[in-house]
């Protein structure tokens, strides 16, 4: 009950998440853009990050999310395979252990709102992300 898939876009990328809960969805939502980007990880060079994030509402708080891991992946070359995620309204406290990336496809530029709207279903939530590259 909870995933992502690529879903074909003219001019960027983007994907369909869904989750039984945010947690689930933020965590789904890193791994599509990870797998988006084409990022490999390395198994040798684990790290540990904690991110405190708030924001105004869960579109925003999935947008800051996204936007802390991207500026990880571009600044630090560093990216996260395990997620430990506690959710209180629109506050985030992230547990992440990853390592250095080794390899990647594309690039992402941005995480962007276009269209951006968590949908509640009755399965857990869902939404729609488009990249910019």
């Amino acid at each position: 009950m909870r995933g992502f898939r690529e879903v074909e876009h003219t001019a960027d990328l983007e994907l369909a998440v869904w989750g039984p809960d945010l947690p689930a969805l933020l965590e789904e939502a890193a791994r599509g853009m990870y797998s988006l980007m084409g990022l490999v990880v390395s198994e040798e060079s684990r790290r540990h990050r904690r991110l405190e994030l708030a924001a105004a509402d869960r579109e925003q708080l999935l947008v800051a999310f996204l936007d802390e891991l991207l500026f990880l992946a571009d600044s630090e070359e560093l990216a996260f395979d395990a997620f430990l995620l506690d959710v209180q309204g629109a506050r985030l406290l992230a547990h992440l252990e990853g390592g250095f990336i080794v390899d990647r496809g594309k690039e992402i530029k941005a995480v962007t709102y276009h269209r951006l709207e968590l949908r509640d279903t009755p399965h857990g939530l869902e939404t729609s992300l488009v990249f910019d590259v």
